[in-house]
């Protein structure tokens, strides 16, 4: 190997001698090479190693024509933030993975007590039925039951054995107990859903269900948030007349949506405003707006009830400072755009987890985990939480006998 280098050494530079009779006056003057050019050169060029980058990243900036709102988030009051009295804050610990590499981004986690299935919609389009075993060593069977062809997130179980769907990029779907899909609404006032996010049904049959946004897709759903205008409505949908209905405009990212046990109000929760409100559909208050719980500890997403008197809320993810100046300052989520545009964006989720609310809209427990983002979804069966994400390649699973909440220190 070293027999096929060729060695390129300097080359000797040689100076004829001064003859004896030259004295030092009449000696040749052989010019110093300057240092002043070499001097310059080092700065010059740190000086433009910084300042082209700094140009490009101006330019881009400047260029791009994304326009943050400058005050979105208005009513948030950045340092009142509810925690619950009791926390498991190292969930993944405890936490088992179902239907791992077969369940591709589990949005919604729905359970049929009838048949003892739970339902879920991934990120393929399909929509899967997961049998479940609570045996010691409880096995799962998962089965591609029917695929949209878009991309389904909430899920609920209509009267006549159909599951309703909100699919993001299709809209409001029917699926009946034969696997038939049929679209039911994907417009309402002439302005097209773009990410039709969580549907409910009332006792009477009324369908409820939110459009997260009328301006961003599934795909570019995080460009909504940044630009922390409201793009989300909720709306209902009546079976009998086939009517669809606006019943609340310009929320904030519109995403979970559960109507309550007593019938009375539908809760929605608004991501980025970390709150949850009430919509009364019946009584004295019907049509108006109440507040759930407001100033959570992160993101919501979806909510369900659990027949036991308790709400389960999704969070994606918990508060960090990152999102505390984003909040802020408009400048730093255009940044956070164009980061996003260039792929360039940095990982800030964590502390995912879910909440478990009583009726009243008082924090009971806090599931969470510095390891977890984009949690989408929780819901209570039996001793167990099941919690989705649009993310990860599997369902958890949470045994919260065996892993309790503790008393936190509030």
């Amino acid at each position: 190997m070293w027999d096929s280098l060729t060695f390129i050494t300097k080359p000797q530079i040689q100076f004829n001698a001064i003859p004896e009779s030259m004295n030092s006056a009449d000696s040749v003057s052989v010019p110093k090479p300057s240092s002043k050019s070499s001097w310059l050169s080092a700065p010059t060029s740190l000086f433009l190693i910084l300042i082209i980058p700094i140009f490009a990243a101006t330019l881009i900036y400047q260029l791009d024509s994304f326009d943050p709102a400058p005050v979105p988030f208005s009513e948030l009051t950045r340092h009142l933030i509810q925690k619950a009295p009791a926390q498991n804050s190292r969930m993944l610990r405890g936490a088992e993975r179902v239907g791992y590499g077969v369940l591709l981004g589990p949005e919604d986690v729905a359970y049929d007590k009838r048949s003892g299935i739970i339902y879920t919609g991934c990120a393929d389009g399909w929509m899967k039925r997961i049998k479940r075993n609570e045996s010691e060593n409880p096995e799962f069977a998962v089965e591609n039951w029917v695929n949209t062809g878009g991309r389904p997130l909430g899920l609920a179980f209509g009267h006549h054995d159909e599951v309703l769907v909100a699919d993001a990029d299709k809209g409001l779907l029917n699926v009946t107990s034969e696997g038939e899909v049929k679209v039911l609404a994907d417009k309402a006032e002439g302005v097209k859903f773009l990410l039709t996010d969580a549907v409910d049904v009332a006792v009477d049959g009324m369908i409820y269900f939110t459009d997260a946004s009328y301006k961003y897709n599934m795909k570019d759903h995080v460009w909504d948030i940044l630009e922390g205008r409201p793009h989300g409505r909720l709306m209902s949908y009546d079976s009998a007349t086939k009517q669809t209905t606006v019943l609340l405009r310009d929320l904030y990212f519109a995403n979970g949506v559960v109507v309550s046990p007593d019938q009375s109000h539908v809760i929605y929760c608004e991501t980025p405003m970390r709150r949850c409100r009430k919509f009364y559909i019946q009584g004295e208050k019907k049509g108006s707006v109440d507040t759930f719980i407001d100033h959570l500890p992160g993101l919501p997403d979806n909510i369900r009830y659990d027949g036991e008197g308790h709400y389960w809320i999704a969070m994606s993810m918990g508060l960090s400072l990152a999102w505390d100046f984003a909040v802020r300052y408009p400048f730093i989520r255009k940044v956070m755009a164009i980061m996003e545009k260039y792929k360039l964006r940095p990982s800030v989720e964590k502390n995912g987890g879910v909440l478990a609310v009583d009726i009243e809209g008082n924090l009971i427990a806090h599931y969470y985990d510095p390891g977890l983002s984009m949690i989408s979804s929780g819901i209570k069966i039996g001793n167990y939480i099941y919690c989705g994400s649009p993310i990860y390649p599997y369902m958890l699973r949470l045994n919260i006998q065996e892993n309790p909440p503790i008393a936190a220190i509030i």
